[in-house]
């Protein structure tokens, strides 16, 4: 736990025929992450390699792969689909009943098992992940896509997951014409679905963080309002800003170990030390409260089990319908490329810092306590330390 170094791997082989080896061109660290890093999410193992968003070039092909040849740049959805489950068939990628090779472990938590993902536990399959020079990419023809020649390499990096993940929360969340739309957090996931309610008709958006660095990124490139929650009480401001309504849509882009200035922050945050419960749902309660009657709220961050405080009584009484999802990348992934290619959406100034993989340990740290107004560090496998 909190224990990360750049070591020796085998390099990456075939395992069936519709596989490929890519070459990493980047990949870049995410706040999912840190709760791996943290212990929060079980079923990590010594030796686990890290990362699930990334591009690259393809430098092997299995025998059945039919969309993509060595040579070719591709970005690779996080999450892993077969393509021909009914999950997979019905554009809910993430769920995939066949990708996740250790099902009995998600299963005992959720009912059910999740698909896999890239470096994300042995809970979601056990996958290597893309902190490395190569990586395996498992049902290749529906999980990578070429980026458009005109989609330069650090742009194209975060339509891996930050983007389509930002994207699905607004579209699945419900966006449409004249709404109001709140995010909780100012990150790359937050920015992307801010982003995403904006291209959907959302009226105003309104994008909630502490960060100067990452608020003042929001407005520039993004185009939202922020509120800058230390600073005053975000849901009256929220009610200021609608004239006494609320937000038709809340996207909570936060996840298990959301900050807060009040003294739930202390409560939550001492529950999860003592493992008396895995998450600490800061920003799903206040997005809860904060949404009209009647609204949405969607959650986007990730959280592995259990919470405390649930507002259950405001989601009945005031009629809210909430959802949840890991990204269904698939779907949405070529349709972003081009929107990126179209110059629609802006993903390049995420990058805040660029090092090596040897300097891998040093960029989670600059990510996970924010240093140097660190809001994205990726990794280049080719430079040196």
């Amino acid at each position: 736990m909190n224990k990360l170094s750049t070591e020796t791997v085998p390099d990456p082989e075939l395992r069936n025929e519709q596989d490929v080896i890519v070459k990493v061109r980047y990949s870049t660290t995410c706040g999912s992450d840190l709760h791996l890093i943290g212990g929060y999410v079980p079923a990590m193992q010594a030796g686990d390699v890290l990362g699930h968003e990334f591009l690259g070039e393809v430098v092997e092909t299995g025998a059945a792969v039919r969309k993509h040849k060595v040579g070719d740049r591709v970005v690779v959805a996080s999450f892993i689909g077969c393509g021909g489950c009914w999950y997979c068939r019905n554009d809910l990628w993430s769920l995939c009943d066949n990708t996740n090779t250790n099902p009995g472990i998600a299963s005992m938590a959720y009912g059910y098992e999740p698909g896999g993902i890239f470096g994300y536990s042995h809970a979601m399959g056990g996958f290597r992940g893309s902190h490395a020079e190569y990586i395996r990419v498992p049902f290749a023809d529906h999980g990578a896509f070429p980026v458009p020649p005109e989609v330069d390499d650090r742009s194209a990096l975060f339509a891996s997951d930050s983007v389509p993940t930002g994207w699905m929360g607004a579209d699945l969340g419900g966006v449409a014409a004249g709404d109001v739309v709140a995010v909780w957090g100012c990150g790359a996931v937050g920015q992307m679905a801010a982003r995403a309610a904006m291209l959907l008709g959302a009226e105003r958006v309104i994008a909630i963080d502490r960060i100067p660095e990452r608020l003042a990124m929001t407005e520039q490139y993004i185009g939202a309002e922020t509120i800058d929650y230390s600073t005053t009480d975000v849901g009256a401001e929220l009610r200021e800003r609608t004239g006494g309504r609320g937000p038709d849509v809340c996207v909570e882009a936060v996840g298990m170990e959301a900050h807060s200035a009040g003294p739930h922050h202390v409560y939550d945050q001492v529950k999860q030390q003592l493992r008396l419960q895995s998450d600490r749902p800061t920003a799903v309660r206040e997005a809860i409260h904060a949404c009209r009657k009647g609204g949405t709220v969607f959650v986007l961050g990730v959280f592995g089990g259990l919470v405390d405080k649930f507002p259950l009584g405001a989601v009945i009484n005031k009629g809210l319908t909430v959802r949840g999802a890991q990204q269904h990348g698939q779907r949405y992934i070529p349709m972003l490329l081009d929107r990126i290619a179209r110059g629609e959406i802006s993903t390049a100034h995420l990058v805040t810092h660029e090092l090596s993989l040897e300097d891998g340990a040093k960029g989670y740290d600059l990510f996970k306590h924010k240093k140097d107004g660190c809001v994205r560090a990726i990794f280049d496998p080719a430079a040196s330390a």
